[in-house]
């Protein structure tokens, strides 16, 4: 009887001048990461310290899970700033508001002025410098976020605008602070000047919340305030980009954050729970902070350019100097 031989398994091997796969990372990044997101679970975390472990995180081993935290982040600080809502009541909140209406107003659109003289200076894409204009006149992400689609712009542009108002936000968030203790600002004056001069919402509630708790409540209430500007600010940007066709979409967590005020100032049974509900949000703040952070890579830093990170320094210099003169002035 012949002998039967067992061919070896086929493989197929690359093709030529194909990249092979990159490998997924080890045990030590998912080990680490899961203990520094305990870690900001705790009472010893705060926001800054989050944030640091998170760059920290990202410039050694890496972000294990990018998917991961980029799909969750946006999601979390939402529903954060709802439950920060339970924390705040709707008149402080109103006259808070009202105060810096008259701020977000001048700073929006002589931000949006300067950015597009100052971009064309810097010889910089009429896309990208529109992008970071509207980043640091509004709310950071979300303004690029929504103004993006507006105006057409690539995955490019959309990535370096994005970079510099990251990078941008975690120099604030370690910067404002200090030079708020520096200056003596009341948490009132503090808190104005966060929702004016910082980009992204998770850095001024971060920011504000590591100064005081009403610092907190004043930096929420005008930052969020000033995101609703999003919608007439992307709707004049359709405008002169000669879009009209596009669609502007309202941020609802706003409307979350408005709901969860007015439940705890006129619904008794809803301050029992609140204090709660704020603490959570809080923890909510705090890994949000991380996973931005750890989303922050060298490379993500390097692909901004010298030339969009000058713009957006300059306005974010500009808009921090003048905000933070008015408010001690008054």
């Amino acid at each position: 009887m012949p002998e039967t031989v067992l061919a070896p398994p086929e493989t197929t091997a690359p093709a030529p001048g194909a990249l092979a796969p990159e490998p997924g990372p080890g045990l030590l990044p998912k080990v680490v990461f899961g203990l520094l997101l305990a870690f900001c679970l705790t009472p010893w975390a705060s926001p800054p310290v989050a944030l640091a472990l998170g760059l920290v995180l990202a410039q050694t081993l890496g972000n294990p899970f990018p998917a991961f935290t980029k799909k969750y982040t946006a999601k979390l600080l939402q529903f954060s700033v709802i439950g920060l809502g339970f924390g705040l009541n709707a008149y402080a909140a109103v006259q808070a508001g009202r105060e810096g209406i008259l701020f977000t107003i001048a700073s929006i659109f002589g931000t949006l002025v300067l950015g597009y003289f100052a971009g064309r200076w810097l010889k910089l894409g009429r896309v990208v410098t529109h992008l970071i204009s509207c980043g640091t006149a509004i709310c950071g992400g979300s303004a690029i976020a929504a103004v993006g689609p507006v105006v057409g712009a690539k995955d490019e542009e959309m990535s370096v605008a994005l970079g510099t108002v990251f990078v941008l936000n975690a120099v604030a968030l370690f910067v404002f602070p200090p030079i708020g203790h520096a200056l003596a600002l009341s948490q009132h004056q503090f808190g104005l000047w966060c929702a004016i001069a910082i980009h992204d919402t998770s850095s001024v509630v971060g920011a504000a919340a590591a100064y005081g708790a009403e610092a907190l409540g004043v930096a929420t209430t005008v930052k969020l305030a000033r995101a609703l500007w999003i919608i007439p600010v992307a709707l004049g940007t359709a405008y002169f980009f000669k879009r009209p066709d596009v669609k502007v979409k309202l941020p609802w967590f706003i409307l979350g954050f408005i709901g969860a005020m007015l439940l705890n100032t006129y619904v008794p049974a809803t301050q029992v729970v609140g204090p709660w509900l704020v603490q959570l949000a809080r923890l909510g703040l705090v890994v949000t902070l991380f996973f931005i952070g750890a989303g922050l890579s060298f490379k993500t830093i390097k692909a901004v350019g010298p030339r969009p990170f000058a713009l957006g320094v300059l306005l974010w210099v500009v808009v921090s100097t003048v905000s933070l003169y008015v408010i001690v002035q008054l």
